[in-house]
């Protein structure tokens, strides 16, 4: 297996490293001229692998929530980097999860008009999937995600060694975005990694081969639809109904664990307003039940449920936009009246089928 995957984009081709050594090594070899943006709670958990990089001239130190990547912050963000005399000629460094890669890449984007970033993702879910594709996503008011552009970073460094740290609802939350991968590519991958699951904890190799091939798959939809004008849409399977779920539950659901959900929702909608069979529902419900397990009973209100999943940002008109499974388990772009009946579907499954 080869130790590097190259994306090609808009901005040119960069390269994801699978590297075990690539904290070690950045913090025996902190580069000039540029700027960190760390998790806090990396930054104690690695305090003795990288002190150099902590004691760098410039380190910004985030706090890794959804109000951190909120555009009332970003002022504090700029601040720090002006004052600490960001040029063109800069970099961006990030070193953290999905949140910390967000609030980096609308920085590099907007900053002085563009300057480049780096990312060492440390999170399942930042390391299986958002590392590669380019987007970014703040929140703006009550609004999740309603900002954003499209700036890859120019290298990604990954360690699963950073996976150790992680609590396991981390990891279920990044095997949730895995999930969703594999049921994309097809329901032979999906009933692959669903046989593997419980390997997925406790075998390292196994692991490693299904984020690899998480960013295999996901590498062919991105560099055919880069802008999310196409073919990517179907990586928003589960999530409409699970940014919703998280907004309506003030986020104490983590995110891949809400799109686990969503996906069940998905699945089970389908279903019930005949564009799906009942059939694919079970055969993914096993899992999918499985690694929101614990979360099943979180009451999820349906009014704030039902606003925010009317905001959502791929909507058109009054209908929302939802990725649904046909018969065949091929998932499609689908528009559904959002009316009573909608959400009398969502309640139900919200309020009795999560735990079936």
């Amino acid at each position: 297996m080869s130790d590097v995957l190259k994306i090609d984009s808009h901005k040119g081709p960069y390269t994801v490293y699978f590297d075990e050594t690539a904290l070690p090594h950045l913090n025996a070899n902190v580069p000039v001229n540029t700027h960190f943006l760390i998790d806090q709670r990396v930054a104690e958990l690695y305090r003795e692998t990288m002190p150099d990089v902590l004691n760098a001239s410039s380190v910004l130190l985030v706090e890794a929530t959804e109000a951190s990547k909120s555009l009332d912050r970003f002022p504090t963000y700029v601040q720090h980097l002006v004052d600490h005399q960001i040029r063109r000629d800069h970099h961006l460094i990030a070193i953290g999860g999905g949140i910390i890669q967000d609030i980096t890449c609308f920085l590099a984007a907007m900053l002085l008009r563009g300057v480049t970033w780096r990312f060492y993702p440390t999170t399942l879910l930042s390391q299986a999937d958002s590392c590669i594709g380019s987007k970014s996503s703040i929140n703006c008011g009550d609004a999740k995600n309603i900002l954003g552009t499209f700036t890859p970073p120019k290298e990604i460094y990954l360690a699963t060694s950073f996976l150790n740290t992680l609590e396991e609802r981390d990891k279920r939350s990044g095997i949730g975005e895995m999930l969703k991968v594999h049921a994309i590519d097809g329901p032979d991958s999906f009933d692959e990694i669903a046989d593997d699951y419980a390997q997925l904890f406790s075998n390292q190799k196994t692991m490693i081969r299904y984020v690899r091939q998480a960013l295999e798959i996901k590498k062919g939809y991105i560099e055919r639809d880069e802008f999310d004008q196409g073919p990517r849409n179907i990586f928003n399977y589960g999530h409409s109904f699970g940014h919703a779920i998280e907004a309506a539950t003030k986020f104490t659901i983590p995110h891949g664990i809400a799109v686990t959900i969503g996906m069940d929702m998905a699945n089970w909608i389908a279903w019930k307003i005949g564009i799906g069979s009942e059939h694919h529902y079970r055969r993914m419900h096993r899992i999918l039940a499985s690694n929101y397990h614990g979360f099943g009973a979180t009451p999820v209100p349906i009014d704030p449920f039902i606003t925010a999943i009317s905001k959502d940002k791929k909507n058109v008109g009054s209908d929302v936009a939802l990725i649904l499974p046909d018969f065949e388990a091929r998932l499609n772009r689908e528009r559904y009246p959002n009316n009573e009946r909608f959400r009398q579907l969502c309640a139900e499954y919200l309020e009795q089928h999560r735990l079936q």
